[in-house]
């Protein structure tokens, strides 16, 4: 062992350039190789450090706790938030209480409004001469007055319903069917009146109800829904033919509504202006259909009486 000892200290002290640093290294190994208690030691100190380092292994875990960040935001929550950006309208009033199948009805008519029916009606607009448009306008208007003339008497408004008869009477005669709206002119003055089942029930106290905005009719509520089918079933019902046919149907049906697209243009571009253009058109139909029930009553003139609404 001392022999071993001499030789580590004399490599320390060798002067040679290419040794002067290996030396050193090689007598500390010698050293620690010929000392007997540190051939204990470093199983000690391995035991230590794995002690020591056994702890710190649930502090890394703890430290990559923060990676199954999911759990925080469930994917429910995060469609919720999505919903609420989406509509941005907030709790739905009582008018509306289904206003987020309604906006996402509004949004598909819309897309569906700018891709056909648009183009549908302002080609019609612009390619077919303004006498012959407003002649067809006259006609459904004649059409509907049987409807009106009933709705009146359930009323029991018997001098509209005798004008809504005269008016009938001299434009289907005179008017060459309806075509010419004679009797709006001087000296007869009598102006058309659109009057329906919806009316009545209004007239007779029945609730509007939920607000609907259906495709093919638009807004809407419980109430103007069954009273439209009403109307739509009084002429088939009581005349038949031609009014029962499917061709009858759908020819008006397409007629009017590319009519009354056209009518309501300027109005539905001030919808699409404002910051909410479901909320605008919304507001807009339940003021007009309670101001014009209200007007049946004797109690207030309905509001924008120029604009023809679909009912």
């Amino acid at each position: 062992m001392r022999g071993i000892q001499k030789l580590a200290q004399l490599l320390c002290h060798i002067k040679v350039k290419r040794l002067s640093v290996a030396a050193p290294v090689i007598a500390l190994l010698l050293l620690g190789a010929s000392a007997e208690p540190s051939i204990t030691q470093p199983p000690q100190a391995e035991e230590s450090v794995t002690t020591d380092e056994t702890p710190a292994t649930p502090a890394a875990t703890r430290a990559a706790d923060p990676v199954p960040a999911p759990p925080l935001v469930p994917a429910s929550e995060g469609a919720d938030d999505s919903a609420i950006v989406v509509s941005a309208r907030g709790k739905p009033p009582r008018s509306d209480p289904l206003q987020s199948v309604n906006a996402t009805s509004f949004q598909a008519v819309q897309a569906v409004d700018d891709a056909i029916v648009a183009p549908i009606a302002l080609g019609y607009e612009n390619k077919v001469p303004q006498p012959i448009r407003s002649g067809l306008h006259n006609l459904l208007n004649n059409l509907s007055e049987p409807i009106n003339f009933v709705n009146y008497l359930l009323q029991l408004k018997p001098g509209k319903a005798a004008e809504t008869l005269g008016r009938f009477t001299v434009n289907t005669t005179v008017g060459i069917g309806g075509v010419i709206d004679v009797a709006k002119a001087k000296p007869i003055n009598l102006p058309y009146r659109r009057n329906g089942f919806a009316n009545t029930m209004g007239f007779y106290g029945v609730k509007p109800g939920a607000y609907l905005f259906l495709p093919l009719i638009g807004p809407t509520t419980v109430r103007d829904l069954v009273g439209r089918g009403l109307d739509l079933t009084l002429l088939p019902s009581a005349l038949g033919s031609p009014f029962n046919t499917p061709y009858y149907s759908a020819g008006t049906g397409v007629l009017r509504s590319v009519d009354d697209r056209v009518e309501m243009d300027d109005l539905l571009r001030e919808f699409r202006e404002a910051n909410d253009p479901y909320a605008a058109e919304r507001t807009w139909y339940l003021n007009k259909r309670e101001a014009e029930i209200r007007a049946l009553k004797g109690k207030s003139a309905p509001a924008q009486p120029a604009v023809t609404a679909t009912m």
